[in-house]
């Protein structure tokens, strides 16, 4: 089943935002995230998907696609002609996994016949590809984010997967995002549980076709 949201107007996070809601007693905070849960700002709007929380942003579309038990396989967010595509996974708690994905994912690439190409930039050293699909050619570009214990990948598609600028609201909305890793132990690269919020799970009953809220 896939459910979608719309955001609309429920408020926005930013660098200036989250610097304001914390004074100088509150020094450790990032200026922005992703955060962890144990270091994230209140009172910022969320949509609650169990390990990840996704703030709430203006006209950005949330796209979650979920097993009939309400296990979500994927999340996408979207803004215009742009699409985010979110996973969050386990990491150890003595060093961070990205540059190890990234070359894995490099290497799948470059055995599909895609060239990729590692950049500066914001949150690191990005890689960024054209594949070839049904569609045709379509520009990715990926982002890995190491937190403690956890990593977020993010993969964008349209012009920002070549002009991080065009990203816009998709990038407030990973700036904003926060990990719930939990106490468990996990193995490294596990995907963290994602689950549907309350009222998007009630829409899974087996007659109930799949409808937007």
């Amino acid at each position: 089943m896939i459910f979608s949201r719309k955001r609309d107007n429920a408020g926005r996070h930013g660098g200036d935002e989250s610097l304001g809601s914390y004074g100088s007693d509150e020094a450790a905070t990032p200026a922005r995230g992703p955060y962890d849960v144990s270091e994230a700002p209140a009172d910022v709007p969320r949509l609650d998907l169990g390990s990840l929380q996704i703030p709430a942003v203006p006209d950005v579309e949330v796209r979650v696609q979920a097993d009939p038990q309400g296990v979500i396989q994927q999340v996408v967010l979207v803004h215009g002609e742009n699409a985010l595509q979110l996973g969050v996974f386990a990491a150890p708690r003595s060093e961070g996994i990205w540059d190890e994905v990234r070359e894995e994912i490099r290497q799948s690439l470059r055995n599909d016949g895609a060239v990729a190409q590692e950049l500066p930039g914001e949150y690191g050293t990005e890689l960024r590809a054209r594949v070839r699909t049904p569609d045709g050619p379509t520009d990715l570009r990926f982002v890995g984010v190491d937190g403690p214990r956890w990593m977020v990948r993010g993969v964008y598609q349209g012009q920002a997967a070549t002009d991080p600028g065009a990203a816009g609201p998709l990038a407030e909305c990973l700036d904003g995002l926060v990990v719930d890793r939990g106490q468990e132990a996990k193995p490294v690269r596990e995907p963290l549980p994602l689950r549907l919020p309350r009222e998007m799970a009630d829409q899974a009953a087996p007659d109930e076709a799949p409808r937007e809220v």
